[in-house]
């Protein structure tokens, strides 16, 4: 199995060293700082599961890694449609591209069945831009519950979790699917062939499309935003307003939604990836997560007000920290 990990950053070069340990032919495409130390000393993993060091090959140039079976996508989802360049040397006739991305992805639609079967969505996909360069047809859904960051170039730290659970757009249990879960499970993660991914993305995005912007919005903790009334009561709207959208798609999301909030609590003052994008001056990652919300309510016509107030705000701080 040849792989491919297109932004080895901290999730991808943490997935890229258990394929390594699994025995597959991977390769991190990185660059700067981050490609200079994994090239000299590995990819190093620091995890409460154990340490332990991955040797796989890394380069800035696709070109020199030629078609592979697997694209890992570790790019954030609003740099989707430039990609182009960079993944076009990877590909063959059959290459899967697994997309570990928050929110909504592109491929949403594409067989899903029902009324709204192939439609493209413009906040995800603005005028069919990331599809053209990522067909749907490739796409292997991924939904990734692992927690990791960068602790230094070529250093991974590995807080929690070692769940990435895969789906195929159409249902079925394919063997592209299930040849990856059994690599990434040789190589000690859970890697789960779900019947139906959809699911998964909207449990997941119940929390992302909340506590995201509002922890940009306020500059707060996941403590700080549960312990204040205000935001906590804004969060809960949020979360039901999702959960509707939902529901009119056909996705029933069985979670209490004060069980969610509870649990993000127990989190502590950790600052969510938004937060730290914006402290950091990187472009905030909004659109598949509230953006699209607000599509998929206008297509279902579900009323969604309180996303929509939070979206605005979001999208000028967005707009703001961009300047």
């Amino acid at each position: 199995m040849k792989v491919a990990v297109l932004g080895a950053g901290a999730i991808g070069a943490y997935v890229g060293a258990a394929l390594h340990r699994a025995g597959a032919d991977v390769h991190l495409i990185a660059r700067g700082p981050h490609l200079a130390a994994m090239r000299q000393y590995g990819v190093r993993v620091r995890s409460p599961r154990g340490d332990f060091t991955a040797h796989p090959r890394a380069t800035d140039d696709p070109a020199e890694v030629g078609p592979v079976d697997y694209v890992f996508l570790g790019l954030k989802a609003n740099s989707y449609a430039a990609c182009g360049p960079l993944i076009e040397p990877l590909l063959h006739g059959t290459t899967a591209v697994v997309a570990a991305q928050n929110g909504i992805p592109w491929w949403y639609f594409h067989r899903h069945g029902g009324p709204y079967d192939g439609r493209r969505l413009e906040s995800v996909d603005p005028a069919g831009a990331v599809s053209a360069v990522l067909a749907p047809e490739r796409a292997v859904g991924c939904v990734v519950y692992a927690a990791t960051e960068l602790e230094q170039p070529g250093v991974v730290r590995h807080v929690e979790g070692t769940r990435f659970s895969i789906g195929e757009p159409g249902r079925e249990i394919s063997p592209r699917c299930l040849a990856l879960s059994e690599a990434m499970r040789s190589g000690g993660l859970k890697c789960p062939v779900e019947p139906d991914l959809r699911g998964d993305i909207w449990l997941k995005l119940l929390g992302n499309i909340s506590f995201n912007p509002i922890s940009a919005l306020a500059r707060a903790t996941m403590r700080q935003m549960c312990l204040h009334g205000g935001t906590r009561e804004v969060i809960e709207t949020m979360m039901t307003e999702t959960l509707a959208v939902a529901a009119a798609l056909g996705c029933e999301v069985g979670v209490s939604i004060e069980r969610r909030i509870a649990g993000a609590e127990r989190v502590g003052d950790h600052r969510t990836s938004t937060l730290q994008d914006l402290e950091r001056g990187k472009p905030l990652e909004l659109d598949v997560l509230l953006a699209a919300v607000v599509e998929l309510a206008e297509i279902t016509g579900v009323p969604v007000p309180t996303l929509r107030t939070v979206h605005a705000l979001s999208d000028l701080l967005a707009l703001r920290s961009a300047a």
